[in-house]
């Protein structure tokens, strides 16, 4: 089936909690070479096992365009078109907070380009914070395989100097040393409830 999405994203991939998630005996690198958004969903099935929060990919609405009726009783999707862009990438509950994220992954190793995100992403994620949700980035430099959670508000400020003729880019360093370092480990893949605990903290 051929699928077209926004912005070149690829298939949710669905993990079954017993058989995807690594043992204790597997290499923290066992699973290399997954994309952000795949270690997002692994990590996110981890929590939701434990019930520990609740937290999902955002599904976009899909416009079929040709459906093959091979039986009588199934239909088969051959293709199909998203109809307009998602807001952000995830949201979902965590410790009676809205929870609401884009992910983005950038090959540049000094900086992060603004133009990996929309004027409706920001937008949004604007709306989320003024009703006391708690937003942010995922940001990883594949290059280097490093990833930062970088706090909306700081995303927000970046955004906005941008639009008032400044950087058009995020510089590493900055995104360092304002956001959260996330490191792998064994489960979950990227433990970043951690750093949202330091956001709520910091709300307190």
């Amino acid at each position: 089936m051929t699928i077209h999405y926004p912005n070149g994203q690829q298939p949710v991939q669905h993990y079954n909690t017993h058989n995807e998630l690594p043992t204790p005996h597997q290499s923290i690198y066992a699973k290399r070479g997954m994309s952000l958004e795949d270690e997002i969903n692994h990590s996110n099935q981890y929590y939701l096992s434990r019930h520990i929060a609740v937290i999902h990919k955002k599904p976009t609405p899909v416009q079929l365009v040709k459906v093959d009726y091979p039986k009588r009783s199934a239909a088969v999707i051959r293709e199909a078109y998203f109809r307009r862009p998602s807001t952000t990438d995830y949201n979902g509950v965590y410790r009676g907070y809205y929870i609401d994220f884009d992910a983005k992954e950038t090959r540049n190793k000094r900086s992060f380009p603004l133009k990996n995100f929309h004027p409706h992403q920001i937008q949004h994620m604007r709306e989320c914070v003024a009703q006391g949700g708690i937003c942010f980035a995922f940001i990883k430099f594949t290059e280097l395989d490093l990833l930062y959670l970088l706090p909306a508000s700081n995303l927000f400020k970046y955004w906005d100097q941008q639009q008032n003729g400044g950087r058009k880019s995020i510089l590493r360093a900055d995104i360092a040393n304002e956001g959260y370092q996330i490191h792998y480990q064994l489960n979950p893949r990227l433990p970043y409830l951690n750093a949202v605990d330091k956001i709520i903290a910091a709300k307190a």
